[in-house]
C-alpha cells in the first residue's frame, strides 16, 4: 500500500500577499516572457498558436552550426564554397560570391547580423550537404530540443506553407541557445557587420534602446508582420522574450522592451534549495539504512512575483513504500509548492545517497513490519 509522508514547510516570513499585477496587453498576434534559470512562463498570449517564423528560423540554422564547430565538423576559419544557389538567394543577404573566398566564422555573422538568406544556405550546405538534408536536421534536433508545434522547410525562413513554429517552441530554442553556446552567444549583441564592403546594422533596435539586451534575432514578412525574439540580463537575472506579428519595426521593439520590464519588475528568480541540501529524511525498507537523505542535485529555484515570494509553502511527498537498493539521484518523492492555497507545481525530489540492500535478517524484519502495516 502506497502512503505519503506530509511535511508542511514556511520558507519565508508570513507577509500580506498583495494583488498580483497583471501582465501588460501588447500590440502583437502572439507573445511569451520565459524566465531563463528556471524555464517557466511569467505571461503568455497565444504561445501555441502556430505562426510564420520568418528570419526567426536562422536561430535554428546557427544552432545547428554552433553543433557542429562544438563538434570539431566546422571549424571557424574553413574556407566554404558559395554555390549558385547561396549566390542567387533573394531577400536579406551578406552578398557572398562564388568566386570570393568566404569563412565559416564570416558566414555566422553573416547570418546573426546580416539575416542573410545566402549565408544560412551555404552554411546548410557545408554542414549536410544540401539545404534539404540541413533541414531534415533542423526538424529532428527541433524534436529533441521540445519544439513540438514546430516544422522547418528552409535554412532562411523563407514563406512555406509548411514552415511553422510558435511563441513557446521559440523561446526554448533561444533558452537553447544561451545554454549550449555560451561561447558563441556574445555574437548576437554585435551591432553592425561589413562584408564585401558592405556594412550593415543588426535590425534588432533593443540592442541600441537598452544595454541590458544582448539578443536576439528580427524576423519579418509580409504574413508573418515583424517578429523579435530578445533576451536581456539585469544582474544574475536572464529573460527571454518573444514577440509575434506587430505592424511594424518600431512596434515591436517596444513591445518587446515593455515585456521584459514587466518580468524584471515584478517577478523575482528565487533560490529555494541549494543542491544538495537535505530536506527530509525519508524512511526506506530492507536497506542497511533505515533513512534516506532527499533533497536536489541542483539548486532549486522559482520565478515568483515579488509579493509571492514572502508566502510559498512546501508539502513534500514521501513515495512510500521506499524499497532498497536505491541509488542517489533516483526520483524518491513530490515537493508542491502554493501561495495562499494556491499550487504553483509538483517537482521531483531524489535520494541524496545510495542505499544499498540490507541482510537477510534486516529484509525478513522488514517484510515482516511492512506485512502487518497493510493489514
Amino acid at each position: 500500500m502506497r502512503f505519503f509522508l506530509a511535511v508542511l514547510i514556511s520558507l519565508f516570513s508570513v507577509a500580506a500577499l498583495a494583488q498580483s499585477v497583471p501582465p501588460p496587453a501588447l500590440a502583437a498576434k502572439a507573445w511569451v516572457l520565459v524566465d531563463h534559470a528556471t524555464g517557466q512562463t511569467l505571461a503568455d498570449k497565444d504561445a501555441d498558436a502556430r505562426i510564420e517564423p520568418a528570419s526567426l528560423t536562422k536561430l535554428m540554422t546557427a544552432y545547428l552550426t554552433f553543433a557542429a564547430l562544438k563538434a570539431g565538423t566546422l571549424t571557424p576559419d574553413q574556407v566554404v564554397p558559395v554555390s549558385e544557389k547561396a549566390w542567387r538567394m533573394e531577400g536579406s543577404r551578406m552578398f557572398i560570391e562564388p568566386n570570393k573566398p568566404v569563412t565559416v566564422d564570416e558566414l555566422i555573422r553573416g547570418v546573426i547580423v546580416q539575416s542573410g538568406n545566402d549565408a544560412c544556405v551555404a552554411l546548410a550546405e557545408t554542414i549536410a550537404g544540401s539545404e534539404e538534408a540541413f533541414t531534415a536536421l533542423m526538424n529532428r534536433e527541433a524534436q529533441r530540443l521540445g519544439m513540438t508545434n514546430t516544422h522547418f522547410t528552409n535554412s532562411t525562413g523563407l514563406p512555406d506553407p509548411q514552415l511553422y513554429t510558435t511563441a513557446r517552441d521559440l523561446s526554448l530554442l533561444a533558452s537553447a541557445i544561451v545554454r549550449d553556446f555560451p561561447e558563441y552567444y556574445s555574437l548576437y549583441s554585435m551591432k553592425e557587420y561589413t562584408y564585401n564592403n558592405i556594412k550593415q546594422p543588426n535590425r534588432n533596435r533593443l540592442l541600441y534602446m537598452d544595454a541590458t539586451v544582448d539578443g536576439m534575432k528580427t524576423g519579418h514578412t509580409s504574413t508573418a508582420g515583424y517578429c523579435l525574439v530578445s533576451t536581456a540580463q539585469r544582474g544574475s537575472r536572464r529573460l527571454i522574450s518573444v514577440v509575434l506579428g506587430a505592424s511594424s519595426d518600431t512596434v515591436r521593439a517596444q513591445e518587446s522592451l515593455k515585456l521584459l520590464n514587466f518580468g524584471f519588475q515584478f517577478y523575482d528568480t528565487v533560490k529555494l534549495y541549494s543542491a544538495d541540501e537535505v530536506l527530509s529524511q525519508f524512511r526506506v525498507w530492507k536497506g542497511k539504512e533505515n533513512e534516506v537523505a532527499v533533497g536536489f542535485t541542483r539548486d532549486f529555484v522559482m520565478s515568483l512575483p515579488k509579493e509571492a515570494a514572502q508566502k510559498v509553502q512546501v508539502t513534500l511527498e514521501s513515495r512510500q513504500p521506499l524499497v532498497a537498493p536505491l541509488e542517489k539521484g533516483q526520483e524518491v518523492g513530490t515537493l508542491k509548492l502554493s501561495v495562499d492555497g494556491k499550487a504553483i507545481g509538483d517537482y521531483p525530489v531524489v535520494a541524496l545517497k545510495d542505499v544499498p540492500v540490507a541482510g537477510f535478517f534486516g529484509r525478513l524484519w522488514d517484510a515482516i513490519v511492512m506485512f502487518f502495516k497493510n493489514l
